[in-house]
């Protein structure tokens, strides 16, 4: 099926059916339950899953085919943000133009970038694209004001020279960013009984993107360039010795990476047209590494996994607060009600950064394969406990 195999088409499909079903499920409790503070059904969270899984994606197809790590991709993230919003500007409140131009802006930034950087491997190469994202931040947060401006962020006004638009709508307001006319913040809302699912034009627009893109790596990782990029993390050395010149295969590798992070960063502006410097920091370039680690380096689902998970902490687990603990532990004695609330309380909230560590550590010792390796663990510890209890009965059939 569209040139891939069978276990392939079954990640894609499987893909396409959790991005597809997210209100549902991501909204497992009821909504006057007290369990409801944790669903993540609504529309700006899925966004944010399904963007930054874009952003993994990406930049597992550098980090998890050639070992190359970077600590700059934010820079690329930022820049497509920038293009998306100046498009917005000057253009046309459609989000296809937009998404565009920071594909291709981000394309060019990551050929400048890695043209340098991957002069050197390893650590040193680590450091240059770190180095090119500090700088990158400071740049746009100071010396280029005029055209991010500066720590406010770029951001729409009611004075744009809009070319294919109106400046402002008839009611005195800034048009919102489209599909041909469909406004990414139209929202449909479903309420079964208790739940309430959100149905949002900008989440599923960014679903199918990430469907798009997420087969493209598919496609990246079976073919013999992508054969070439595991060659190279096996060892480049070896390979040079040969002959084979290395730096076309990872150059073309990072620029691919950053256009990937551009379309995320193109994405989060289609959704909420606002750039700004802190898009491009060191810490934006962290998370995405994390999000790699954690779900499962070089793994096609992991990045999306990854994705999810971490953001899913910083929306939703952060929002646990003293209140909250106080009325999970009502029913316990006021004496031993206090110790748990103290006891839970820095892990959670403000804490969540200390969790999500802790699961961090656990998963580089226990599982190096991020998450997807619990998976298959779990996977096959379940078929096996099924192949053993059916082994009796097959030992007592007789032999023909």
């Amino acid at each position: 099926m569209l040139g891939m195999n069978k276990n392939d088409t079954k990640m894609l499909l499987l893909v396409a059916a959790l991005t597809m079903l997210a209100p549902f499920i991501l909204n497992p409790f009821p909504t006057d339950s007290g369990l409801a503070q944790f669903n993540a059904g609504y529309p700006d969270l899925m966004q944010r899953f399904v963007i930054f899984g874009i952003f993994a994606i990406g930049f597992n197809i550098l980090f998890g085919l050639t070992g190359y790590l970077s600590f700059g991709h934010a820079a690329f993230l930022g820049v497509g943000s920038y293009s998306a919003v100046w498009m917005f500007k000057l253009l046309a409140m459609n989000v296809i133009p937009a998404i565009l131009l920071s594909v291709v802006m981000a394309g060019i930034f990551a050929l400048l970038i890695g043209y340098i950087s991957l002069r050197r491997s390893g650590i040193y190469f680590s450091i240059l694209t770190l180095a090119f994202a500090q700088m990158s931040f400071n740049v746009a947060y100071s010396v280029l004001t005029p055209i991010t401006n500066g720590e406010t962020g770029l951001q729409l006004t009611l004075n744009d020279p809009r070319v294919l638009g109106v400046s402002q709508t008839v009611d005195g307001s800034i048009p919102v960013t489209n599909l041909f006319g469909l406004e990414m913040r139209s929202t449909f809302e479903m309420v079964l009984g208790p739940w309430a699912f959100q149905f949002n034009a900008g989440y599923y627009l960014s679903a199918l993107i990430l469907l798009a893109v997420f087969y493209l790596s598919i496609r990246i990782f079976r073919s013999p360039f992508g054969l070439m990029l595991k060659a190279v993390k096996s060892n480049q050395q070896r390979m040079n010795y040969t002959g084979l010149n290395t730096r076309p295969y990872t150059l073309a590798a990072f620029v691919i990476s950053g256009m990937y992070a551009g379309l995320a960063g193109g994405l989060l502006a289609s959704m909420d047209p606002l750039a700004g410097a802190e898009r491009m920091q060191w810490t934006a370039s962290g998370e995405v590494v994390l999000m790699t680690i954690l779900g499962g380096a070089g793994t096609l689902i992991g990045p999306v996994l990854g994705a999810g998970f971490i953001k899913y902490f910083e929306n939703i687990f952060s929002k646990i607060n003293e209140s909250v603990l106080h009325g999970w532990f009502s029913a316990l004695p006021d004496g031993l009600e206090d110790l748990l609330v103290t006891l839970v309380y820095p892990f959670v909230g403000k804490g969540w950064h200390m969790t999500l560590g802790i699961l961090f550590v656990l998963v580089v010792v226990f599982l190096p394969g991020g998450l997807v390796e619990g998976g298959q663990r779990i996977t096959n510890w379940i078929r096996n406990k099924k192949a053993g209890g059916k082994t009796p009965t097959s030992t007592t059939e007789p032999a023909e």
